[in-house]
């Protein structure tokens, strides 16, 4: 090795972030949002606001790289998301509406699933710890169809805590849930930007965590 190379600095990491800069959504002649810029980096998360019909959900599939903006971009470490769709996939836990679940296997049956679909190994502690976490771990034979829809939300949150994915985009995650789930989710939130993750949810209600929320209205 030259003393050139011993002293060759390699070019700094960019830093861990979900940025949509100038992004537009249209919905026929109207536009739903436009010229729209946010940023989320480790441990932040951003709420998304907003009345029914103001484009939530839509910025939020963005965001996820499920569709793509009708202008502008969204970029992963400062590079966009569709450029490298499995690395930014790796990284991102989706909560949707329709929560992922399959309606004729057991709780264990899709979480094993959905874990091997990530091409992940299921942790047996990991996996009892997680059950136990959302108060499953007494219907965890049941079919999806035979829970409650919170015990589905719960459910989903539950895939979501094993996925380890760094980045968590979760539509309406207190649909369905009483006192308890709603202080499950936030306790979760908390835990996960603790360890350095980043959030970008919607919901109808404020969120109480000790992690600092921060608020986009559309």
């Amino acid at each position: 090795m030259t003393l050139h190379d011993r002293s060759r600095v390699d070019p700094p990491m960019p830093p861990l972030m979900l940025e949509g800069m100038d992004l537009a959504c249209y919905r026929g002649e109207v536009a739903l949002f436009e010229h729209l810029d946010l940023r989320v980096g480790a441990g932040e998360a951003l709420r998304i606001e907003g009345a029914n019909g103001a484009g939530k959900t839509s910025l939020l599939r963005i965001l996820a790289g499920l569709s793509r903006p009708d202008e502008g971009r969204v970029e992963w470490s400062g590079v966009d998301i569709h450029a490298r769709p499995l690395g930014f996939n790796a990284v991102l836990g989706f909560l949707g509406h329709l929560l992922g679940l399959k309606q004729d296997l057991s709780i264990e049956e899709n979480l094993r699933m959905m874990t091997a679909l990530r091409g992940q190994r299921l942790d047996p502690a990991a996996f009892t710890a997680a059950l136990d976490q959302v108060g499953l771990s007494d219907r965890v034979d049941l079919r999806v169809r035979q829970l409650s829809q919170g015990q589905r939300q719960r459910a989903a949150l539950a895939a979501l805590m094993l996925s380890g994915s760094l980045i968590w985009i979760l539509d309406e995650p207190f649909t369905a849930l009483d006192r308890t789930g709603i202080a499950l989710v936030e306790s979760l939130l908390d835990r996960h930007l603790d360890q350095g993750g980043m959030a970008i949810l919607t919901s109808h209600q404020p969120v109480s965590t000790r992690s600092r929320v921060r608020s986009l209205e559309l």
